[in-house]
Protein backbone atom coordinates (compact mmCIF):
# COMPACT_ATOMS: atom_id res chain seq x y z
CA UNK A 1 0.00 0.00 0.00
CA UNK A 2 1.43 3.37 -0.95
CA UNK A 3 2.07 6.01 1.65
CA UNK A 4 -0.59 8.69 1.24
CA UNK A 5 1.24 11.29 3.30
CA UNK A 6 3.25 13.80 1.30
CA UNK A 7 5.36 16.29 3.22
CA UNK A 8 4.48 19.86 2.24
CA UNK A 9 7.08 21.89 0.42
CA UNK A 10 8.42 24.61 2.71
CA UNK A 11 10.67 27.42 1.56
CA UNK A 12 12.77 27.81 4.70
CA UNK A 13 14.78 30.62 3.14
CA UNK A 14 11.64 32.70 2.67
CA UNK A 15 10.63 31.97 6.28
CA UNK A 16 14.11 32.77 7.63
CA UNK A 17 13.19 36.14 9.25
CA UNK A 18 10.42 34.51 11.28
CA UNK A 19 12.65 31.55 12.14
CA UNK A 20 15.36 33.90 13.45
CA UNK A 21 12.88 35.69 15.72
CA UNK A 22 11.35 32.50 17.08
CA UNK A 23 14.76 30.91 17.70
CA UNK A 24 15.88 34.05 19.55
CA UNK A 25 12.76 33.84 21.72
CA UNK A 26 13.46 30.19 22.57
CA UNK A 27 17.11 30.95 23.32
CA UNK A 28 15.95 33.76 25.58
CA UNK A 29 13.80 31.28 27.50
CA UNK A 30 16.87 29.06 27.99
CA UNK A 31 18.84 32.05 29.24
CA UNK A 32 16.12 32.77 31.79
CA UNK A 33 16.22 29.17 32.94
CA UNK A 34 19.96 28.57 33.19
CA UNK A 35 21.91 31.84 33.23
CA UNK A 36 22.77 33.47 36.58
CA UNK A 37 20.44 36.33 37.47
CA UNK A 38 23.22 38.89 37.27
CA UNK A 39 24.09 37.98 33.67
CA UNK A 40 20.61 37.72 32.19
CA UNK A 41 20.19 41.38 31.29
CA UNK A 42 23.62 41.53 29.65
CA UNK A 43 22.77 38.49 27.52
CA UNK A 44 19.09 39.10 26.75
CA UNK A 45 19.33 42.63 25.38
CA UNK A 46 22.08 41.96 22.79
CA UNK A 47 20.48 38.64 21.86
CA UNK A 48 17.04 40.15 21.19
CA UNK A 49 18.36 43.26 19.44
CA UNK A 50 20.76 41.28 17.25
CA UNK A 51 18.00 38.84 16.29
CA UNK A 52 15.68 41.68 15.22
CA UNK A 53 18.41 43.35 13.17
CA UNK A 54 19.44 40.05 11.59
CA UNK A 55 15.82 39.21 10.76
CA UNK A 56 15.37 42.63 9.17
CA UNK A 57 18.51 42.17 7.06
CA UNK A 58 17.33 38.71 5.97
CA UNK A 59 13.92 40.14 5.07
CA UNK A 60 15.36 42.97 2.98
CA UNK A 61 17.93 40.79 1.21
CA UNK A 62 15.93 37.60 0.66
CA UNK A 63 12.30 38.70 0.80
CA UNK A 64 11.80 40.36 -2.62
CA UNK A 65 13.12 37.32 -4.47
CA UNK A 66 11.21 34.77 -2.37
CA UNK A 67 7.67 36.03 -2.78
CA UNK A 68 5.06 33.33 -3.12
CA UNK A 69 2.93 30.86 -1.20
CA UNK A 70 4.67 28.19 0.85
CA UNK A 71 4.03 25.63 3.63
CA UNK A 72 1.20 23.89 1.75
CA UNK A 73 -0.35 27.21 0.82
CA UNK A 74 -0.78 28.37 4.43
CA UNK A 75 1.81 31.18 4.34
CA UNK A 76 1.71 33.95 1.73
CA UNK A 77 4.81 36.11 1.39
CA UNK A 78 3.74 38.97 -0.86
CA UNK A 79 4.22 42.72 -0.95
CA UNK A 80 1.93 43.62 1.99
CA UNK A 81 3.30 40.78 4.13
CA UNK A 82 6.93 41.76 3.55
CA UNK A 83 6.31 45.47 4.13
CA UNK A 84 4.36 44.86 7.33
CA UNK A 85 6.92 42.34 8.60
CA UNK A 86 9.68 44.88 8.03
CA UNK A 87 7.65 47.53 9.84
CA UNK A 88 7.06 45.14 12.74
CA UNK A 89 10.77 44.43 13.06
CA UNK A 90 11.74 48.12 13.07
CA UNK A 91 9.05 49.10 15.57
CA UNK A 92 9.85 46.09 17.75
CA UNK A 93 13.50 47.10 17.84
CA UNK A 94 12.58 50.61 19.02
CA UNK A 95 10.17 49.17 21.57
CA UNK A 96 12.83 46.74 22.78
CA UNK A 97 15.31 49.56 23.32
CA UNK A 98 12.77 51.38 25.48
CA UNK A 99 12.01 48.21 27.44
CA UNK A 100 15.75 47.77 28.05
CA UNK A 101 15.87 51.04 30.06
CA UNK A 102 17.54 50.38 33.41
CA UNK A 103 18.89 53.45 35.16
CA UNK A 104 18.53 57.18 34.78
CA UNK A 105 17.69 60.37 36.52
CA UNK A 106 18.34 61.11 40.18
CA UNK A 107 18.58 57.96 42.26
CA UNK A 108 16.49 57.82 45.44
CA UNK A 109 18.36 58.24 48.71
CA UNK A 110 17.58 54.69 49.74
CA UNK A 111 19.63 53.43 46.80
CA UNK A 112 22.57 55.82 46.93
CA UNK A 113 25.46 56.37 49.25
CA UNK A 114 27.89 59.23 48.67
CA UNK A 115 27.13 59.26 44.96
CA UNK A 116 28.03 55.60 44.48
CA UNK A 117 26.37 53.51 41.79
CA UNK A 118 23.56 51.18 42.75
CA UNK A 119 24.70 47.56 42.95
CA UNK A 120 22.99 44.20 42.79
CA UNK A 121 19.43 43.88 43.94
CA UNK A 122 19.19 47.59 44.72
CA UNK A 123 19.88 48.33 41.06
CA UNK A 124 17.08 45.98 40.05
CA UNK A 125 14.74 47.61 42.55
CA UNK A 126 15.58 51.05 41.18
CA UNK A 127 15.13 49.82 37.62
CA UNK A 128 11.71 48.61 38.66
CA UNK A 129 10.89 52.03 40.08
CA UNK A 130 11.76 53.54 36.72
CA UNK A 131 9.22 51.29 35.07
CA UNK A 132 11.73 48.81 33.64
CA UNK A 133 10.61 45.23 33.72
CA UNK A 134 12.39 41.99 34.53
CA UNK A 135 14.45 40.18 31.92
CA UNK A 136 11.57 37.85 31.08
CA UNK A 137 10.27 40.70 28.96
CA UNK A 138 12.81 40.02 26.19
CA UNK A 139 12.00 36.38 25.23
CA UNK A 140 8.29 37.11 25.65
CA UNK A 141 8.61 40.08 23.30
CA UNK A 142 10.47 38.01 20.71
CA UNK A 143 7.84 35.25 20.75
CA UNK A 144 5.09 37.85 20.38
CA UNK A 145 6.92 39.52 17.46
CA UNK A 146 7.26 36.14 15.76
CA UNK A 147 3.53 35.58 16.12
CA UNK A 148 2.85 39.03 14.68
CA UNK A 149 5.04 38.33 11.65
CA UNK A 150 3.21 35.07 11.06
CA UNK A 151 -0.15 36.79 11.60
CA UNK A 152 0.30 39.23 8.71
CA UNK A 153 1.37 36.46 6.30
CA UNK A 154 -1.05 33.66 7.23
CA UNK A 155 -3.08 32.44 4.25
CA UNK A 156 -5.12 29.94 6.22
CA UNK A 157 -7.69 30.58 8.95
CA UNK A 158 -6.30 27.86 11.20
CA UNK A 159 -2.77 29.24 10.95
CA UNK A 160 -4.21 32.72 11.46
CA UNK A 161 -5.76 31.54 14.74
CA UNK A 162 -2.50 29.90 15.87
CA UNK A 163 -0.57 33.09 15.08
CA UNK A 164 -3.18 35.10 16.97
CA UNK A 165 -2.61 33.02 20.09
CA UNK A 166 1.18 33.06 19.72
CA UNK A 167 1.23 36.86 19.62
CA UNK A 168 -1.43 37.29 22.31
CA UNK A 169 -0.32 34.96 25.11
CA UNK A 170 3.03 36.73 25.68
CA UNK A 171 1.21 40.07 25.70
CA UNK A 172 -1.06 38.88 28.52
CA UNK A 173 2.03 38.08 30.59
CA UNK A 174 3.86 41.27 29.61
CA UNK A 175 0.89 43.34 30.77
CA UNK A 176 1.16 41.87 34.28
CA UNK A 177 4.92 42.16 34.75
CA UNK A 178 4.50 45.16 37.08
CA UNK A 179 2.10 43.27 39.35
CA UNK A 180 4.46 43.42 42.35
CA UNK A 181 4.58 47.21 42.18
CA UNK A 182 0.91 47.92 41.63
CA UNK A 183 -2.28 45.91 41.57
CA UNK A 184 -3.48 47.81 38.51
CA UNK A 185 -1.04 45.80 36.37
CA UNK A 186 -2.41 42.50 37.69
CA UNK A 187 -5.97 43.64 37.05
CA UNK A 188 -5.09 44.77 33.52
CA UNK A 189 -3.44 41.44 32.73
CA UNK A 190 -6.43 39.44 33.95
CA UNK A 191 -8.90 41.63 32.08
CA UNK A 192 -6.84 41.44 28.88
CA UNK A 193 -6.60 37.65 29.16
CA UNK A 194 -10.32 37.10 29.79
CA UNK A 195 -11.55 39.45 27.08
CA UNK A 196 -8.87 38.22 24.69
CA UNK A 197 -10.03 34.65 25.25
CA UNK A 198 -13.60 35.63 24.42
CA UNK A 199 -12.49 37.38 21.24
CA UNK A 200 -10.43 34.33 20.23
CA UNK A 201 -13.51 32.18 20.69
CA UNK A 202 -15.49 34.48 18.38
CA UNK A 203 -12.68 34.29 15.83
CA UNK A 204 -12.57 30.51 15.98
CA UNK A 205 -16.35 30.20 15.69
CA UNK A 206 -16.29 32.46 12.62
CA UNK A 207 -13.49 30.37 11.09
CA UNK A 208 -15.55 27.22 11.61
CA UNK A 209 -18.57 28.78 9.91
CA UNK A 210 -16.46 29.84 6.93
CA UNK A 211 -15.02 26.34 6.75
CA UNK A 212 -18.56 25.01 6.68
CA UNK A 213 -19.35 27.41 3.86
CA UNK A 214 -16.27 26.84 1.66
CA UNK A 215 -15.06 23.41 2.77
CA UNK A 216 -11.56 24.84 3.29
CA UNK A 217 -9.64 27.09 5.67
CA UNK A 218 -7.51 28.54 2.87
CA UNK A 219 -8.27 32.19 2.13
CA UNK A 220 -8.04 31.72 -1.63
CA UNK A 221 -10.41 28.73 -1.44
CA UNK A 222 -12.93 30.78 0.52
CA UNK A 223 -12.67 33.53 -2.11
CA UNK A 224 -13.23 30.98 -4.90
CA UNK A 225 -16.28 29.55 -3.12
CA UNK A 226 -17.78 33.03 -2.75
CA UNK A 227 -17.14 33.81 -6.43
CA UNK A 228 -18.75 30.52 -7.51
CA UNK A 229 -21.51 30.82 -4.88
CA UNK A 230 -21.24 27.12 -4.09
CA UNK A 231 -21.54 27.22 -0.29
CA UNK A 232 -24.38 27.59 2.19
CA UNK A 233 -25.23 31.29 2.15
CA UNK A 234 -26.51 31.20 5.72
CA UNK A 235 -22.99 30.52 7.02
CA UNK A 236 -21.10 33.18 5.08
CA UNK A 237 -22.12 36.49 6.64
CA UNK A 238 -22.19 35.24 10.28
CA UNK A 239 -18.79 33.67 9.73
CA UNK A 240 -17.32 36.92 8.37
CA UNK A 241 -18.77 39.00 11.20
CA UNK A 242 -17.61 36.64 13.94
CA UNK A 243 -14.17 36.53 12.38
CA UNK A 244 -14.14 40.32 12.29
CA UNK A 245 -14.95 40.47 16.01
CA UNK A 246 -11.70 38.72 16.88
CA UNK A 247 -9.70 41.04 14.64
CA UNK A 248 -11.48 44.24 15.70
CA UNK A 249 -10.83 43.37 19.34
CA UNK A 250 -7.10 43.36 18.71
CA UNK A 251 -7.15 46.87 17.21
CA UNK A 252 -9.38 48.23 19.99
CA UNK A 253 -12.30 49.18 17.74
CA UNK A 254 -15.65 50.12 19.29
CA UNK A 255 -17.58 48.25 20.69
CA UNK A 256 -14.68 45.88 21.40
CA UNK A 257 -12.49 48.53 23.03
CA UNK A 258 -13.28 48.17 26.74
CA UNK A 259 -9.94 46.51 27.52
CA UNK A 260 -7.79 49.17 25.89
CA UNK A 261 -7.66 52.02 28.48
CA UNK A 262 -7.29 49.71 31.47
CA UNK A 263 -4.60 47.57 29.84
CA UNK A 264 -2.67 50.57 28.52
CA UNK A 265 -2.77 52.18 31.96
CA UNK A 266 -1.92 49.05 33.95
CA UNK A 267 0.85 47.58 31.81
CA UNK A 268 4.46 48.77 32.27
CA UNK A 269 4.71 51.88 30.11
CA UNK A 270 7.46 50.59 27.76
CA UNK A 271 5.36 47.46 27.19
CA UNK A 272 2.34 49.63 26.48
CA UNK A 273 4.24 51.46 23.74
CA UNK A 274 5.33 48.21 22.11
CA UNK A 275 1.86 46.73 22.37
CA UNK A 276 0.07 49.83 21.08
CA UNK A 277 2.25 50.13 17.99
CA UNK A 278 3.01 46.56 16.96
CA UNK A 279 -0.31 44.89 17.78
CA UNK A 280 -2.13 47.37 15.57
CA UNK A 281 0.24 46.67 12.67
CA UNK A 282 -0.25 42.91 13.04
CA UNK A 283 -4.02 43.00 13.49
CA UNK A 284 -4.66 45.39 10.61
CA UNK A 285 -2.29 43.39 8.42
CA UNK A 286 -4.33 40.26 9.07
CA UNK A 287 -7.56 42.19 8.58
CA UNK A 288 -6.38 43.48 5.21
CA UNK A 289 -5.58 39.94 4.06
CA UNK A 290 -8.90 38.50 5.25
CA UNK A 291 -11.06 41.27 3.81
CA UNK A 292 -9.17 41.81 0.55
CA UNK A 293 -8.30 38.18 -0.25
CA UNK A 294 -10.85 35.87 1.37
CA UNK A 295 -14.16 37.73 1.53
CA UNK A 296 -13.84 40.54 -1.00
CA UNK A 297 -16.60 38.93 -3.07
CA UNK A 298 -19.04 39.45 -0.19
CA UNK A 299 -18.08 43.05 0.43
CA UNK A 300 -21.65 44.32 0.04
CA UNK A 301 -22.63 42.34 3.13
CA UNK A 302 -19.80 43.32 5.50
CA UNK A 303 -18.52 46.66 4.17
CA UNK A 304 -21.37 48.78 5.64
CA UNK A 305 -20.85 47.12 9.03
CA UNK A 306 -17.13 47.89 9.04
CA UNK A 307 -17.85 51.48 7.94
CA UNK A 308 -20.28 51.88 10.85
CA UNK A 309 -17.69 50.44 13.26
CA UNK A 310 -15.10 52.89 11.89
CA UNK A 311 -17.41 55.87 12.45
CA UNK A 312 -18.36 54.71 15.95
CA UNK A 313 -14.72 54.08 16.84
CA UNK A 314 -13.63 57.56 15.79
CA UNK A 315 -16.45 59.26 17.67
CA UNK A 316 -16.20 57.26 20.90
CA UNK A 317 -12.41 57.40 20.99
CA UNK A 318 -12.34 61.15 20.42
CA UNK A 319 -15.08 62.05 22.91
CA UNK A 320 -13.83 59.83 25.72
CA UNK A 321 -10.23 61.00 25.23
CA UNK A 322 -11.32 64.54 26.11
CA UNK A 323 -12.73 63.34 29.44
CA UNK A 324 -9.51 61.69 30.69
CA UNK A 325 -7.12 63.08 33.28
CA UNK A 326 -4.44 60.38 32.99
CA UNK A 327 -1.86 60.71 30.19
CA UNK A 328 -1.76 56.97 29.46
CA UNK A 329 -5.55 56.79 29.27
CA UNK A 330 -5.54 59.79 26.93
CA UNK A 331 -3.15 57.92 24.65
CA UNK A 332 -5.31 54.80 25.01
CA UNK A 333 -8.47 56.52 23.81
CA UNK A 334 -6.39 58.27 21.17
CA UNK A 335 -5.35 54.79 20.03
CA UNK A 336 -9.02 53.86 19.72
CA UNK A 337 -9.71 56.93 17.60
CA UNK A 338 -6.71 56.15 15.40
CA UNK A 339 -8.04 52.63 14.90
CA UNK A 340 -11.14 54.26 13.44
CA UNK A 341 -9.03 56.41 11.14
CA UNK A 342 -7.21 53.33 9.86
CA UNK A 343 -10.50 51.48 9.35
CA UNK A 344 -11.56 54.40 7.16
CA UNK A 345 -8.77 53.56 4.74
CA UNK A 346 -9.36 49.81 4.97
CA UNK A 347 -13.06 50.06 4.14
CA UNK A 348 -12.39 51.74 0.78
CA UNK A 349 -11.53 48.31 -0.70
CA UNK A 350 -9.10 49.35 -3.43
CA UNK A 351 -5.34 49.52 -3.90
CA UNK A 352 -5.22 53.05 -2.52
CA UNK A 353 -6.97 51.78 0.60
CA UNK A 354 -4.30 49.11 1.12
CA UNK A 355 -1.37 51.48 0.62
CA UNK A 356 -2.86 54.27 2.76
CA UNK A 357 -3.65 51.82 5.57
CA UNK A 358 -0.08 50.50 5.62
CA UNK A 359 1.30 54.04 5.50
CA UNK A 360 -0.89 55.10 8.44
CA UNK A 361 0.22 52.06 10.44
CA UNK A 362 3.84 53.17 9.97
CA UNK A 363 3.13 56.76 10.98
CA UNK A 364 1.15 55.70 14.04
CA UNK A 365 3.82 53.26 15.20
CA UNK A 366 6.65 55.78 15.00
CA UNK A 367 4.55 58.32 16.93
CA UNK A 368 3.40 55.95 19.65
CA UNK A 369 6.61 54.28 20.85
CA UNK A 370 8.48 57.56 21.59
CA UNK A 371 5.34 59.02 23.20
CA UNK A 372 5.13 56.20 25.73
CA UNK A 373 8.92 56.27 26.17
CA UNK A 374 8.65 59.91 27.25
CA UNK A 375 5.74 59.10 29.58
CA UNK A 376 7.91 56.45 31.26
CA UNK A 377 10.56 59.06 32.05
CA UNK A 378 8.25 61.42 33.97
CA UNK A 379 8.36 60.31 37.60
CA UNK A 380 6.91 61.29 40.94
CA UNK A 381 7.98 59.74 44.27
CA UNK A 382 9.65 56.85 42.43
CA UNK A 383 6.57 55.95 40.38
CA UNK A 384 5.10 57.03 37.06
CA UNK A 385 3.60 60.51 37.01
CA UNK A 386 0.73 60.07 34.59
CA UNK A 387 -1.83 62.54 35.95
CA UNK A 388 -2.14 65.67 33.80
CA UNK A 389 -1.60 67.87 36.87
CA UNK A 390 1.78 66.23 37.47
CA UNK A 391 2.91 67.35 34.01
CA UNK A 392 2.23 70.99 34.79
CA UNK A 393 5.28 73.16 34.13
CA UNK A 394 7.27 70.27 32.65
CA UNK A 395 8.44 72.50 29.80
CA UNK A 396 10.52 74.61 32.19
CA UNK A 397 11.95 71.62 34.03
CA UNK A 398 12.80 69.48 30.98
CA UNK A 399 12.40 71.66 27.87
CA UNK A 400 13.82 69.20 25.35
CA UNK A 401 11.65 66.34 26.58
CA UNK A 402 8.57 68.57 26.60
CA UNK A 403 9.40 69.83 23.10
CA UNK A 404 9.59 66.27 21.79
CA UNK A 405 6.29 65.34 23.43
CA UNK A 406 4.68 68.52 22.09
CA UNK A 407 5.74 67.59 18.56
CA UNK A 408 4.25 64.12 19.00
CA UNK A 409 0.98 65.63 20.23
CA UNK A 410 0.89 67.79 17.09
CA UNK A 411 1.42 64.65 15.02
CA UNK A 412 -1.37 62.80 16.82
CA UNK A 413 -3.64 65.77 16.12
CA UNK A 414 -2.75 65.68 12.41
CA UNK A 415 -1.07 69.08 12.13
CA UNK A 416 0.64 69.69 8.74
CA UNK A 417 4.36 68.91 8.39
CA UNK A 418 3.92 65.87 10.63
CA UNK A 419 3.33 62.28 9.59
CA UNK A 420 -0.06 62.34 11.33
CA UNK A 421 -1.38 64.85 8.79
CA UNK A 422 -0.07 62.87 5.82
CA UNK A 423 -1.48 59.60 7.14
CA UNK A 424 -4.93 61.02 7.77
CA UNK A 425 -4.99 62.73 4.40
CA UNK A 426 -4.10 59.41 2.71
CA UNK A 427 -6.82 57.33 4.39
CA UNK A 428 -9.47 60.03 4.06
CA UNK A 429 -8.66 60.52 0.37
CA UNK A 430 -8.98 56.75 -0.21
CA UNK A 431 -12.37 56.75 1.53
CA UNK A 432 -13.66 59.75 -0.44
CA UNK A 433 -12.61 58.17 -3.76
CA UNK A 434 -14.86 55.18 -3.01
CA UNK A 435 -17.94 57.14 -1.97
CA UNK A 436 -17.29 57.28 1.78
CA UNK A 437 -17.01 61.05 2.05
CA UNK A 438 -19.29 61.00 5.11
CA UNK A 439 -16.77 58.79 6.88
CA UNK A 440 -13.97 61.23 6.07
CA UNK A 441 -16.07 64.12 7.45
CA UNK A 442 -16.56 62.23 10.71
CA UNK A 443 -12.82 61.58 10.78
CA UNK A 444 -11.98 65.26 10.38
CA UNK A 445 -14.42 66.22 13.15
CA UNK A 446 -13.04 63.50 15.43
CA UNK A 447 -9.53 64.78 14.78
CA UNK A 448 -10.62 68.26 15.81
CA UNK A 449 -12.11 66.91 19.04
CA UNK A 450 -8.99 64.94 19.98
CA UNK A 451 -6.84 67.99 19.19
CA UNK A 452 -8.46 69.71 22.18
CA UNK A 453 -7.01 67.31 24.75
CA UNK A 454 -3.63 67.22 22.99
CA UNK A 455 -3.34 71.01 23.06
CA UNK A 456 -4.67 71.15 26.62
CA UNK A 457 -1.83 68.87 27.69
CA UNK A 458 0.70 70.97 25.76
CA UNK A 459 -0.58 74.18 27.36
CA UNK A 460 -0.35 72.60 30.81
CA UNK A 461 3.25 71.54 30.16
CA UNK A 462 4.45 74.95 29.00
CA UNK A 463 2.23 77.45 30.82
CA UNK A 464 1.16 75.67 33.99
CA UNK A 465 2.73 76.05 37.40
CA UNK A 466 5.47 73.52 38.13
CA UNK A 467 4.43 70.42 40.06
CA UNK A 468 6.88 70.23 42.95
CA UNK A 469 7.16 66.45 43.23
CA UNK A 470 7.57 65.68 39.50
CA UNK A 471 11.00 64.69 38.20
CA UNK A 472 12.32 63.54 34.84
CA UNK A 473 14.66 60.56 34.74
CA UNK A 474 17.72 60.89 32.53
CA UNK A 475 17.17 58.39 29.71
CA UNK A 476 19.81 55.90 28.69
CA UNK A 477 21.36 55.95 25.24
CA UNK A 478 18.96 53.25 24.07
CA UNK A 479 15.84 55.15 25.10
CA UNK A 480 17.25 58.38 23.70
CA UNK A 481 17.87 56.68 20.36
CA UNK A 482 14.30 55.30 20.26
CA UNK A 483 12.80 58.72 21.01
CA UNK A 484 14.99 60.61 18.54
CA UNK A 485 14.43 58.01 15.82
CA UNK A 486 10.66 58.17 16.30
CA UNK A 487 10.68 61.97 16.18
CA UNK A 488 12.89 62.00 13.09
CA UNK A 489 10.65 59.57 11.21
CA UNK A 490 7.53 61.48 12.29
CA UNK A 491 9.02 64.69 10.90
CA UNK A 492 10.43 63.00 7.80
CA UNK A 493 7.14 61.35 6.84
CA UNK A 494 5.41 64.68 7.27
CA UNK A 495 7.87 66.63 5.11
CA UNK A 496 8.80 63.95 2.56
CA UNK A 497 6.20 61.15 2.61
CA UNK A 498 6.68 60.13 -1.03
CA UNK A 499 9.30 57.35 -0.54
CA UNK A 500 7.17 55.40 1.93
CA UNK A 501 3.94 56.14 0.04
CA UNK A 502 5.51 54.86 -3.18
CA UNK A 503 6.82 51.77 -1.40
CA UNK A 504 3.39 51.10 0.09
CA UNK A 505 1.78 51.59 -3.31
CA UNK A 506 4.16 49.18 -5.01
CA UNK A 507 3.71 46.63 -2.21
CA UNK A 508 -0.09 46.69 -2.11
CA UNK A 509 -0.86 43.63 -4.26
CA UNK A 510 -1.91 40.45 -2.44
CA UNK A 511 -1.20 36.97 -3.78
CA UNK A 512 -4.52 35.27 -4.45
Amino acid sequence: MTDMFVAPAIDYTALLPMIIVFVAGLLGCLVEGFAPRGLRYAVQVPLAAAALVLALVALVVLGPDRQGVTAAGTVALDGPALLLQGLLLVLSLLGLLVMAERLGGQQPDAFTQAGASVPGSAEEAYAGRLGATTTEVFPLTMLSVGGMMLFVSANDLLLLFIALEVLSLPLYVLTGLARRRRLLSQEASLKYFLLGSFSSAFFLFGAVLLYGYAGSMRLDAISAAISANVGMDGLLVPGILLLAVGLLFKVGAVPFHAWTPDVYQGAPTPVTGFMAACTKVAAFGAMLRVFYVAVEGARLEWQPVVAAVAALTMVVGAVLAVLQTDVKRILAYSSIAHAGFILTGLVSMDQAGISSTMFYLATYGFMTIPAFAIVALVRSSGTEATQIGQWSGLGRRAPWLAAGFTFLMLAFAGIPLTSGFTGKFAVFAAAVSQGYAWLAVIGVLASAVTAYIYFALVVRMWLGDEAGDTQVAAPSLMTTFAIVAGLAVTLGLGVMPSPLLDLAQSSSLFLR
